[in-house]
């Protein structure tokens, strides 16, 4: 696969472990509190990366990076982190097929939020298909 086009193969595996995790952690949060569970995902995390990191000899010291790598790359830790808060209480109270499919609503947050302050330009196929993104999440929000 040429470089240009790995994205789509990286996404793709993105999508199944991200469905996986769906489901795992709608069992996962059956009797505990979702924070806790929250934490205990985040703790198991942090083990799984920083073994990954070291092992592929990735580790460099972090003091280095410029402060605006610190400051976004923090943004994104506390908007990650608030999240799966909010997921994990989110699959806690309802049904995993209508929690998942809700949170990603992010995907046409995302596109709006890139068109405003990333300068990107969407295709009009690529909104079509941000649009349809955005109207199935209100059908399954829809209660008739």
């Amino acid at each position: 696969m040429v470089a240009s086009e790995s994205w789509f193969y990286w996404a793709m595996l993105s999508a199944v472990f991200a469905a996986l995790t769906a489901i795992f952690a709608k069992v996962g949060v059956q009797g505990v509190d979702s924070d806790l569970a929250t934490l205990i995902r985040t703790v198991i995390i942090l083990g799984v990366l920083s073994a990954f990191v070291v092992a592929m000899g990735k580790w460099t010291n972090p003091f280095t990076l410029p402060a605006k790598t610190w400051v976004f790359l923090g943004l994104s830790g506390l908007a990650t982190g608030a999240s799966w808060v909010c997921y994990f209480r989110a699959l806690q109270a309802g049904d995993a097929s209508k929690v998942a499919p809700v949170d990603k609503f992010s995907l046409v947050l995302v596109a709006v939020f890139a068109f405003a302050f990333l300068g990107e330009r969407p295709e009009p196929r690529e909104w079509m298909g941000i649009a349809l993104v955005a109207l199935g999440v209100l059908v399954l929000a829809w209660k008739p």
